[in-house]
């Protein structure tokens, strides 16, 4: 058998949705599809609003411009995550500042931000690493406090909650991510940008349409739409739209499934984790995670290593997980070196991302667990 990394969830009422928006002939964005995932989201989740867009790095790219990122401003974000993050910034001329993580969830480490806030501190990116909300409430008190910017990166995390509160609607802006490796995805590729400042609402419109005002025309405002703003074509394709309000529809189903995946791995890596071989994220009760993937941070890098070799020959591919930016090629032109951030850069030698996806729950969950036991107990001992 093989266990892929990952595999696209196919909603029950995918096809027939998709072939319904091509059959329509009307297959731009802010159409039929778009506007009812639209509306699907801000009933369920209570979103201020949202626009859907061709990526989370499309969303992102286009929450710095609405925030107006500029040269000379300095964002702080994690150096554990993925490129998108600080290159939604960083093309606008900002100064990317990397914070070091937290062990225990690898998602930033909220003592550190004020540290780091100077004059020139325009944005804090939070990212919520494979499902599990940043600490987002504080780190808003310490956004407020320096009249600082929060957009958080929810890329991993939709249909989470922390303290009761929807992943993305506490800050500034979110933005999601519907791209075929996540939980819910629109036909391969696609975001959302919730914006949760009312008074942001309008600017939005203008900068999804190319710096338009079309939306006035549509409104039946104007009878000729102008260029008004700066902007880009930040918009989801009605026949990708209708992909992901069929997943949207099916949400509750592909969680439960996915939660399965979850409970199996606890199960399986809890009696290491309590040796002190190996470290896994424990839930808490403020934060409802909504199972998108499963790290794992071992005791030493061999061990790691050891641990991925023998599941390939058993046909089960697991992932190392993010290269720091911080000492990456870029993050070294920014001036970072590796030890800058010696808790992240630890941390990244170590960690292994399992298989996740809905399908394992009907197929491939229990080849998985048996063959990752056997790799464990060879690794570890019993």
């Amino acid at each position: 058998m093989k266990i892929p990394f990952n595999k696209p969830y196919i909603s029950p009422k995918e096809e027939e949705y998709i072939i319904r928006a091509l059959k329509s002939q009307r297959h731009s964005g802010n159409n039929a599809f778009g506007q009812k995932a639209i509306s699907f989201m801000k009933d369920k989740y209570g979103f201020n609003e949202i626009f859907l867009t061709p990526s989370c790095t499309s969303a992102m790219e286009m929450g710095a411009l609405l925030a107006g990122i500029k040269p000379g401003d300095e964002v702080i974000l994690p150096s554990y995550t993925f490129s998108s993050t600080v290159n939604s910034v960083v093309i606008f001329g900002a100064k990317p500042v990397f914070c070091e993580i937290e062990p225990n969830t690898l998602n930033i480490d909220v003592s550190m931000i004020e540290s780091l806030i100077t004059p020139r501190t325009k944005m804090i990116i939070p990212i919520d690493y494979a499902g599990i909300s940043c600490e987002i409430e504080e780190i808003m008190k310490i956004a407020d406090k320096n009249n600082i910017i929060v957009m958080q990166d929810c890329a991993q995390s939709f249909g989470g909650y922390f303290n009761g509160k929807p992943n993305g609607s506490i800050p500034h802006l979110a933005a999601f991510s519907f791209h075929e490796t996540k939980n819910m995805n629109a036909g391969g590729e696609g975001g959302g940008l919730v914006v949760n400042v009312p008074e942001w609402h309008q600017k939005a419109y203008f900068m999804q349409e190319k710096g338009t005002d079309r939306r006035l025309v549509l409104d039946g405002v104007k009878s000729k739409y102008s260029w008004v703003e700066k902007g880009s074509s930040y918009l989801l394709s009605d026949l990708l739209a209708a992909g992901l309000l069929a997943q949207l529809e099916g949400e509750e189903e592909i969680i439960s499934k996915r939660r399965l995946v979850t409970d199996a791995y606890c199960q399986l890596f809890n009696s290491f984790k309590k040796r002190g071989n190996l470290n896994i994220y424990i839930s808490e009760d403020h934060i409802k995670t909504n199972h998108h993937a499963f790290w794992v941070v071992f005791d030493e890098a061999d061990n790691r290593r050891r641990f991925i070799e023998r599941l390939r020959a058993f046909d089960i591919f697991v992932y190392i997980g993010y290269m720091p930016l911080h000492s990456s090629p870029m993050g070294v032109k920014f001036g970072y070196k590796p030890d800058s951030l010696p808790i992240t850069e630890e941390i990244s030698k170590k960690v292994v991302r399992l298989p996740f996806y809905a399908g394992m729950a009907d197929d491939g969950l229990i080849y998985t667990i048996e063959r990752m036991s056997l790799v464990l107990n060879e690794i570890y001992g019993k």
